[in-house]
């Protein structure tokens, strides 16, 4: 699997890119998101930003952000502090 993929039902992210973002087992990552431990967003992009969308992963009190384009190719990432949600 590549790090993301649009399939029929939206963006499908790689377990072991998020893990790598949180410093997680691959293996954790599933059941922590069937937990809500983790939680996700995606924004599609519009004016300037159109064909790109930001898929956001929150865990704890730090964000994974992760930049794709129409072609499902990562176009920029970032990790971040948030406030705990």
């Amino acid at each position: 699997m590549t790090p993301v993929e649009l399939g029929e039902n939206g963006f499908v992210v790689a377990a072991e890119s998020i893990a790598d973002a949180f410093g997680l087992a691959a293996s954790a990552v599933q059941g922590l998101m069937q937990s809500n431990a983790i939680t996700s967003r995606c924004e599609k992009g519009v004016g300037e930003d159109e064909g790109r969308w930001r898929l956001t992963f929150y865990y704890n009190n730090r964000a994974f952000r992760l930049t794709v384009d129409g072609a499902s190719q990562i176009v920029g990432q970032a990790r971040f502090d948030v406030a705990r949600r």
